[in-house]
């Protein structure tokens, strides 16, 4: 089924959201694109380039064997052919068709590129499945099995795949050239393959003395000059366009625009990294996988800033900085952090293989560059990246921001800014309180109708759950069910979402939050940790909700209340995957396993409500978890059904056993 995000009715609730600067640059961008299609830019000659951008001597020496080790072994099983993205499997990779979407087996048009709908799936296939192989991160990881290896079959087959890109998609034509993030992500992975592949005899001919790689490499930069993301999309996307665009023209100096370009782009990262950012460091999009991509994308534009000797804005490693101890503050004990807002497994610079965990990654980055404070979690694995990124920042005290930077001297568990709380308890108990803004900017692309959802895990299992994203395009149904409000452990009035959406990524009405209580450090000493916060995103009435984790007995009450005319009332709330539930009445029996270990918990519902347990329901959807993009799998979700008419409240009890 069709995404109907290019109808009129869906422009015109798109403008709505838009400021008269905003409406004016893309009114500028129609024109310019009108224009290229008939007369597009042309490539400078270029002569005598050089690459010059190359990796430490002994870099890759430093690799620890475990993670060269898992590395080779991802880039062998790319050379096979194999890949899976988003949960579809593929073994083309040999020889892949670039506009090819395995899923749906559709094969997107040629043409101009801003003239292809590349949302409307029955005409292209699903657009994440044809854009993810053409961000070349795959051509990343072989070219690091080159540089760790010295295996030329990796550099060589590097060299195909891209001279067979460069073939099939001429500058400004086809789905391609459609999407900022994409062109910016792919011009960082560029820099990196050729940074990887140096040594190789071919590295020179493949880029700096290849026209057709310069008229690629310039096109892409006049592209993403001409185009940015603007006003209400200025998230994630500009960030990552911006952050290629700069790596770009650092590492591939060598056209007359390119120290004007560079100094654009760096102007323009420090800028949208601090808009990107609250000041504790949490992303404002509150979704964390994003929150994983910007640190990413600032790291590696870093990076190349240090390699160039460019001058950086204090303020860009002070965002980094910040970034990186909020996200130490808010993993849980196996260091996964929040399951909040879209996810959709997008990542800025990938050079490692399957099994490293990309939080542990970012913090062992973080330790390398800034220095790790005491209070942060332990990171036991390795990766690749950390040590190359390593080589090339260079390592400022306290992130280079100067010493008035105060890093938290204790671990934070309240971020009052983006309305996130981290209660902790004994035993591997972690809860994510969630009192925070719907979303970031006017349209709030990324966000979930998720206003004081509670997430709750115990050594690091889902116990209840956030259930995850599952799709973006092409699947209207399950988009709207994993960003709703009954898809989060919330409450729901009148069978409506708290917030409005007018697509699916565009929210025309936002609830609004407000935290009342915030005591997260009451669970020390076997004491009681409190939060409170409600929202007005139900007309008439306003749903306020408390939950206190008392460490002494391992319990978790949340109270939830309505103010307002009697209303028909849901509250939901999803138990991860790995859990177990046996319902009886108002009474559920949890159990699950961890490694090796039965545990159990009772959960408590509120007498009030009618209780049903239901899992992997397809019409309406309910009972899914999505542990990552393109893939779901059926969950208990348990649903108490009744009436709010100014009672006491609702009083849910989870006690974990043992």
């Amino acid at each position: 089924m069709t995404v109907n995000s290019g109808s009129p009715s869906w422009y015109l609730r798109r403008l709505s959201r838009m400021g008269p600067r905003e409406v004016g640059g893309r009114a500028g961008d129609a024109l310019r694109r009108r224009r290229w299609r008939s007369a597009p830019p042309d490539c400078p000659t270029v002569t005598g380039a050089r690459f010059t951008a190359v990796l430490p001597a002994g870099t890759v020496a430093s690799v620890p064997p475990d993670a060269a080790k898992r590395l080779v072994a991802e880039a062998d099983r790319l050379m096979a052919g194999h890949v899976e993205y988003f949960g579809v499997v593929r073994d083309d990779l040999a020889d892949p068709d670039w506009w090819y979407d395995p899923k749906t087996g559709r094969r997107a048009p040629w043409g101009y590129a801003f003239g292809v709908p590349y949302r409307d799936e029955d005409v292209v296939g699903d657009i994440k499945q044809i854009w993810e192989l053409s961000r070349h991160q795959y051509l990343t990881v072989l070219a690091t099995a080159y540089s760790i290896t010295g295996d030329e079959r990796y550099a060589e087959r590097v060299a195909d795949h891209l001279r067979s890109w460069w073939a099939a998609n001429a500058p400004l034509r086809g789905v391609h050239w459609t999407s900022g993030i994409e062109l910016g992500i792919r011009l960082l992975s560029w820099v990196w393959v050729r940074r990887l592949l140096d040594g190789w005899p071919g590295a020179a001919g493949l880029f700096e003395g290849n026209p057709v790689a310069l008229n690629q490499i310039w096109h892409h930069q006049r592209w993403l000059a001409a185009f940015p993301s603007r006003g209400s999309s200025a998230n994630n996307h500009v960030v990552a366009e911006s952050a290629g665009q700069f790596a770009a023209s650092c590492a591939f100096g060598w056209f007359p625009s390119s120290a004007r370009l560079r100094a654009d782009a760096l102007r323009s990262l420090e800028r949208h990294l601090r808009g990107n950012t609250f000041l504790s460091g949490l992303n404002r999009e509150l979704a964390t996988e994003y929150h994983g991509l910007v640190l990413e994308l600032g790291l590696a534009a870093l990076a190349e800033a240090d390699l160039a000797d460019v001058p950086v804005p204090p303020s860009v490693r002070l965002v980094l900085l910040r970034m990186t101890d909020a996200l130490a503050a808010i993993v849980d004990n196996r260091l996964r952090p929040p399951r909040q807002g879209d996810a959709d497994d997008g990542h800025g610079l990938v050079v490692d293989g399957a099994g490293t965990d990309r939080w542990g990654s970012l913090l062992a980055t973080g330790d390398a560059v800034f220095g790790r404070r005491a209070w942060w979690p332990a990171v036991t694995g390795t990766d690749v990246r950390t040590p190359m990124l390593a080589a090339l920042i260079r390592p400022y005290p306290d992130g280079g921001a100067g010493a008035a930077v105060a890093r938290p001297a204790s671990r934070p568990a309240h971020f009052a800014d983006a309305g996130l709380t981290i209660l902790r308890g004994p035993a591997g108990i972690w809860c994510r309180c969630d009192g925070g803004p719907h979303g970031f900017l006017s349209i709030a692309a990324h966000a979930h109708a998720d206003a004081l959802s509670v997430e709750v895990r115990q050594d690091g299992v889902d116990v209840l759950a956030d259930p995850g994203t599952f799709c973006y395009h092409g699947q209207p149904v399950w988009r709207r069910y994993f960003r709703s409000t009954l898809g989060h452990n919330t409450l729901q009035l009148d069978d409506a979402d708290q917030s409005v959406s007018g697509g699916p990524f565009l929210w025309t009405r936002h609830a609004r939050s407000r935290v009342l209580v915030a005591d997260p450090s009451g669970a020390r000493d076997g004491g009681t940790a409190r939060w409170s916060a409600e929202h007005d995103g139900y007309q008439r009435s306003v749903h306020r909700r408390r939950v206190e984790l008392t460490a002494a007995s391992r319990e978790l009450t949340v109270v939830d209340e309505v103010r307002g005319p009697r209303r028909t009332v849901r509250l939901a709330f999803h138990l991860g995957p790995a859990i177990t539930a046996d319902l009886a009445g108002n009474r559920a029996a949890l159990t699950w396993t961890r490694d090796g270990e039965e545990r159990s918990a009772a959960l408590d519902l509120p007498g009030e409500l009618s209780w049903r347990a239901h899992r992997g329901e397809t019409d309406p959807p309910l009972g899914w978890y999505s542990a990552g993009f393109g893939r779901k799998e059926p969950a208990t979700t348990l649903v108490g059904t009744g009436f709010a008419d100014g009672a006491e409240g609702f009083t849910t009890v989870l006690r974990f056993h043992g």
